[in-house]
């Protein structure tokens, strides 16, 4: 009887801290709220701030990386088989794209056997590549790491919530219990938001990467066939 007393007595108390919670919910802002998840709140920021700055600043580099002129491969052309190859290299320089550097390393290696100089513009690829992923590991870190977080919230506000029941015995202070509860529930939720919002900013850099690598691999293919046709 005593167990099933005490069973009841924390059954009755939590539905009261639960009934009390919410009521305060309702009147708070949102920056009230978030403050009562405690410290962790603040590393989740952290997290939040350097997802959103990595998802934008890679986003102008990126977008910047997938201009082109329609006109490019063209030009080139016509200078390769003009024997212009100054104005190529300057051409390349001007135009200042992922693609454009590694056509401008390919054409610095012209007169040279094929393989060297599809080696030479596969290595300018990778670098360029490896550019426009930076960012992207701290992305995929807060996406599974920033949850991880919030639980971790989750188990020390639940333990703060014991320690006061344990330590106020009968006489509970709903008020003070609802602090620990509080930085259960807020850390959780902040957790999986920052999370959520990491890894959809991880999927659609990625995706503009794909883009940019397929126009890479589309110039160079044009590229060496500039090479091995005749001229005109």
């Amino acid at each position: 009887m005593n167990i099933l007393q005490i069973s009841t007595e924390v059954l009755d108390t939590l539905q009261n801290v639960s009934t009390t919670i919410e009521n305060q919910a309702t009147s708070m802002s949102a920056f009230e709220l978030a403050t009562k998840g405690g410290w962790i709140m603040i590393v989740l920021l952290i997290l939040l701030a350097l997802s959103i700055y990595v998802l934008i600043e890679r986003t102008l580099v990126i977008r910047k990386a997938r201009q082109e002129d329609a006109t490019f491969m063209n030009r080139i052309k016509d200078y390769i088989h003009e024997g212009k190859v100054d104005a190529a290299l300057g051409l390349c320089r001007k135009t200042d794209t992922p693609a454009a550097r590694m056509v401008e390393k390919g054409i610095s290696r012209i007169g040279r056997p094929t393989t060297d100089v599809t080696s030479a513009v596969e290595n300018v690829g990778n670098i360029e590549i490896a550019i426009l992923e930076r960012g992207l590991p701290i992305l995929a870190t807060t996406a599974a790491g920033a949850p991880m977080i919030g639980f971790l919230g989750t188990v020390t506000g639940m333990v703060k919530a014991f320690m006061s029941m344990a330590g106020e015995g009968a006489n509970v202070d709903v008020t003070s219990l609802s602090t620990g509860i509080y930085e259960a529930l807020v850390t959780t939720v902040a957790g999986l938001v920052v999370g959520i919002i990491a890894m959809f900013a991880y999927n659609y850099l990625t995706t503009l990467i794909k883009g940019v690598i397929n126009k890479m691999e589309m110039r160079i293919m044009e590229f060496m066939d500039i090479l091995n046709e005749p001229a005109a």
